[in-house]
Formats: structure tokens, C-alpha cells, sequence
């Protein structure tokens, strides 16, 4: 029998160390260069496709049988010794996720893993990011036809097998069909939908195309979902004009109100529900109103169609979300939660936000924790003139990539669940193209709970936009700035897959 083979992976505390130490003293090139090392001299580009893809298990007639158990095969690479990030109060690092996490990460394609360690390593790098997000905003308001991906097929083909490929499902319904299928494959309980068609605050337009190119596509996306999918959508799309009203806390027009019921009905004959995306700080007030417009309608029984973002990173969210919960106990509806941390560092008034990220976080995971519990606490308190009892039924998303966030209310759940207690419907989510390492997380957790009635069967859900590349560059630019804000959280990511990389490299030395 084969000795077992040690490694242990150091970084230095200022980046990647470039050898790899395996005991008892032999030392290897660091990943990357194991991997430049294999494809320029070791192996040709088609065998290392194969390998990498493989896992760097190799089919051959003298290794077709299996003796050990997996975990017993020295190709599994610890990651408890990994250390991605010299910031102690940043979110874990992939030491910090369960080695069954990492291994899921084995359910994803070759070319989605190497797509992810560019693009993060990208806006790991604050020029390459800025001389990324220029592109962008050149193809996207640019006039000359070189740098425009409609009249430019090479700017086309660049931006296709990057970015679009990385963030979003395709233009046609075949495209999106197969990429909604694959994710399905993946282990995702299903996908949010989301239509990329978003309007600038003081571009012009008429209200009637605009509102009638918006039903459509939210139309089209029911179309193309399947039931128990989220549909995303801005209410914004439906126009200039619908950001103008909801700024100024105007109702919808009939018009808009007409296209906003014809999705609901639409959505809920179809067991599908809508996640309107929050708008910034100016709107807000509008943007709720709109939101519990519809609740009051399409949410009964105990069910939301129809559900609200809230921005924690904003100090007045509990607050809110304290009124709309009585507003709900007192109306008879059931009002739908979809927690983000907050999309508008860029824009929004910075004295309205918490101070620190730790405040950030705190909030998060105390409003997420009262609405699991239904039960107030010290952050997400009755509102004025409410009794102090428990919350009315609830359905929540918790859409975060923040790995801390997303233990510790799958903790909860195990305990309430080990108590017998009814469980609140909640569902998690994270964008495709981003935070894969904590999602395979949550997707190793569900699967290793098949066949366990007593275990909490968790909704793991990944958000894929839909659209033309032009409509969607807008959606791409957002994601471009939000990696900009995001830099510990991203160079996770990036670090988890160069570990995947390596643990698929690696069987190229102990099995070939």
C-alpha cells in the first residue's frame, strides 16, 4: 500500500509563497506555476483539459477499480492551512469553509473555474479593474463603431466569453434554457431570473414603449422560468418616468399599474415569485410603496409573490421593515423579505449608511435572526403603537455572499429545527459569477441532508440576468463596482478557485 503524502500550502501574510512545502522536505512549484509548468512542457493542452475536468482521475483499464474510500486518497488538499487575507475581521477565507464546500466546487466546469480566477484576479487589481470597467462604460456609450459590441464582432466575442458569460444566462430563450439547466445540474433548488433592461435617472424616453418593452421582457421571464423560480426585476425599467414618480412618492401611472398587475397574475399562476431589486436612497420611499402595492393583492395565504429588498448597510432599514411587518399583521397579507447588505456604496448618502462594515454585518445578521425566530430583538424592534409579540408570517431571502452571514443562520435553523419549531420559508441566493465557494457550501450542506427528515433541507438559488449584451452592460458595470467594494470578499472567491485549480492538478502527480 502507498504511504499517504502530507502537503501543507502556505501563503505569507502579503500574498501567495511560490513553493509548496511536501513533507518530508520535497517542494514544488506554488499553482500557479505547477500549472504553466504542466500545459507548456509536462502534458499537452488536450490531456490537461481532460485531467482538470476529471479531477485528475484518468480512465484507464488498470485503474478502473476503486479500493479506498475517497477521503482516503491524498489528492483531497486540506484547507485548513490556508490563509487568504492579512485582514483578521474579514469574512473566512476558504480555510474557513468546510472541506465539503470546497470539494463542491468540483461540480463546476473547467471553464466557469478558470473564467472566475481571471476575472477575480481582475478586480483583484484596482487598474485592471478601472481599465476593465472603461471598456465597459466605452462600449456602452461610445459612438464610435470599433468600440461598440453591435457593430464590432471582435468586442463582441471579448465581452461574450468574459464577462457576459461569467454574470449572465444568455440572449435567447434556448441560451438561457440550457444555462438555467446547468445550474439546476449543479444542485440549485432553482434560479432568479432577471431581465438585464435597466434606465438611467435623466435619460429621455416615452412612456408607453418604454413601459411596453418592460412587460415583455418581465412576461418573457415568467415564460422561461419554471415553477418555484424567482423572477428579479427594477421597477425603474419601466422608464424614466416611473423613476421620476417614484422619487417624487407618486403612485404608478395606469399604464404602469397595469403592466405591474399583468406580471403578478402572470407570476402567480405560475407558482413564481418576484424579487424587485431596491433602487437608491432618493427613491426608496417610492420603491416600498410600489412593492406592498402589489403584496397587499397577490400575497395571501400565507404566501408572497411579491416580496421588498431591504438595504441593511442603511441605518433606518429595521426601522422599515418593522413598519411594513405591522402594516402586514394589521392588512392580512404576508410580506416578503429579500435581505441584501446594500448595492449603492457609490451613490448613496454615506450618512445614512453605518460607520463600519462590522455595523453592517451586526445589523444583517440580527434582522436576518429576528425574522428566522420571528421574534423581535435589540436591532429589529415593534414598530410605534405595535404590540411586543412575535412577527407575522414571513418569507424571507437572504441574499448575501458573506460566508459568516449564512452559518450562522443555518445554525439557527439546525437548532430551531432540533426543537421541533416551524421553520420560516427562506430561501438563500448569491449571483452567478460570484461567491460560488460559499454556494457549494450551502449545496454540500443540502446534499449530505437527503434522506434525513430531521435535517434542514435548505433552498439554494443562484441570480442569472437575461438580456441583449448592450442591455446588459449597465447590469455589468454595477457588477464591476460592486467587485470594486467588495475587495476582501473577492479575492475569496479567487483564492477558493485557484485551491480548486490545485486540487485538480494535483492528480495529475499522485495518479498519472
Amino acid at each position: 500500500m502507498k504511504a499517504e503524502v502530507s502537503i501543507l500550502l502556505s501563503f505569507s501574510a502579503g500574498g501567495d509563497s511560490s513553493f509548496i512545502t511536501m513533507k518530508p522536505g520535497l517542494q514544488m512549484p506554488a499553482p500557479d506555476a505547477v500549472l504553466v509548468s504542466i500545459l507548456r512542457k509536462q502534458r499537452s493542452p488536450a490531456y490537461c483539459t481532460h485531467l482538470l475536468q476529471d479531477g485528475g482521475r484518468r480512465h484507464s483499464s488498470r485503474r478502473s477499480i476503486q479500493t479506498s474510500a475517497p477521503k482516503a486518497r491524498a489528492v483531497v488538499l486540506s484547507t485548513a492551512s490556508i490563509s487568504s487575507s492579512t485582514q483578521a475581521s474579514a469574512a473566512p477565507p476558504p480555510g474557513g469553509y468546510t472541506e465539503p464546500g470546497m470539494l463542491a466546487l468540483a461540480t463546476l466546469p473547467l471553464s466557469q473555474v478558470l473564467r472566475t480566477y481571471c476575472i477575480t484576479s481582475v478586480s483583484s487589481s484596482p487598474t485592471l479593474l478601472a481599465a476593465s470597467t472603461s471598456i465597459l462604460r466605452g462600449m456602452l456609450n461610445s459612438r464610435n463603431p470599433l468600440f461598440r459590441i453591435d457593430t464590432n464582432p471582435l468586442m463582441r466575442s471579448l465581452l461574450w466569453h468574459t464577462f457576459y458569460k461569467q454574470f449572465c444566462s444568455g440572449e435567447t430563450e434556448a441560451q438561457v434554457g440550457k444555462s438555467c439547466q446547468d445550474l439546476r445540474k449543479q444542485g440549485y433548488a432553482g434560479v432568479i431570473l432577471e431581465y438585464a433592461l435597466e434606465v438611467l435617472a435623466d435619460s429621455e424616453g416615452s412612456e408607453e414603449q418604454d413601459v411596453a418593452v418592460w412587460r415583455k421582457g418581465m412576461l418573457d421571464s415568467v415564460h422561461m422560468a419554471e415553477p418555484g423560480d424567482f423572477i428579479g426585476l427594477k421597477w425603474s425599467g419601466m422608464g424614466p418616468e416611473a423613476m421620476r414618480r417614484m422619487k417624487r412618492e407618486q403612485e404608478p401611472t395606469e399604464r404602469m399599474s397595469e403592466a405591474m398587475h399583468a406580471l403578478c397574475k402572470a407570476a402567480a399562476e405560475k407558482n413564481i415569485a418576484l424579487l424587485p431589486a431596491a433602487e437608491e436612497t432618493w427613491s426608496l420611499t417610492g420603491f416600498h410603496d410600489w412593492c406592498l402595492r402589489m403584496q397587499r393583492v397577490y400575497n395571501i395565504g400565507g404566501k408572497s409573490v411579491v416580496y421588498s429588498t431591504y438595504q441593511v448597510y442603511l441605518k433606518q432599514t429595521p426601522d422599515i421593515i418593522a413598519k411594513h411587518l405591522e402594516n402586514a399583521r394589521k392588512e392580512g397579507y404576508t410580506l416578503g423579505v429579500k435581505l441584501v447588505r446594500g448595492a449603492y456604496l457609490g451613490t448613496d448618502d454615506r450618512k445614512l449608511m453605518h460607520s463600519t462594515i462590522e455595523g453592517t454585518h451586526n445589523a444583517y445578521d440580527q434582522v436576518a435572526s429576528a425574522l428566522i425566530h420571528r421574534k423581535y430583538n435589540d436591532v429589529l424592534r415593534p414598530a410605534e403603537g405595535a404590540p411586543d409579540q412575535a412577527l407575522p408570517h414571513v418569507n424571507v431571502v437572504l441574499a448575501t455572499h458573506n460566508h459568516e452571514s449564512v452559518q450562522k443562520a443555518q445554525s439557527l435553523r439546525r437548532d430551531q429545527a432540533a426543537r421541533g419549531e416551524l421553520l420560516t420559508p427562506l430561501t438563500f441566493a448569491q449571483l452567478q459569477g460570484m461567491a460560488d465557494e460559499v454556494s457549494c457550501s450551502l449545496l454540500a450542506a443540502a446534499k449530505a441532508n437527503v434522506g434525513n427528515d430531521k435535517a434542514v433541507q435548505e433552498r439554494v438559488f443562484k441570480c442569472t440576468t437575461w438580456g441583449p449584451m448592450f442591455d446588459c452592460l449597465n447590469y455589468l458595470l454595477r457588477r464591476a463596482a460592486e467587485n470594486k467594494d467588495a475587495a476582501s470578499r473577492t479575492h475569496e472567491t479567487r483564492t477558493a478557485m485557484k485551491a480548486e485549480l490545485w486540487r485538480r492538478l494535483k492528480g495529475t502527480f499522485y495518479m498519472a
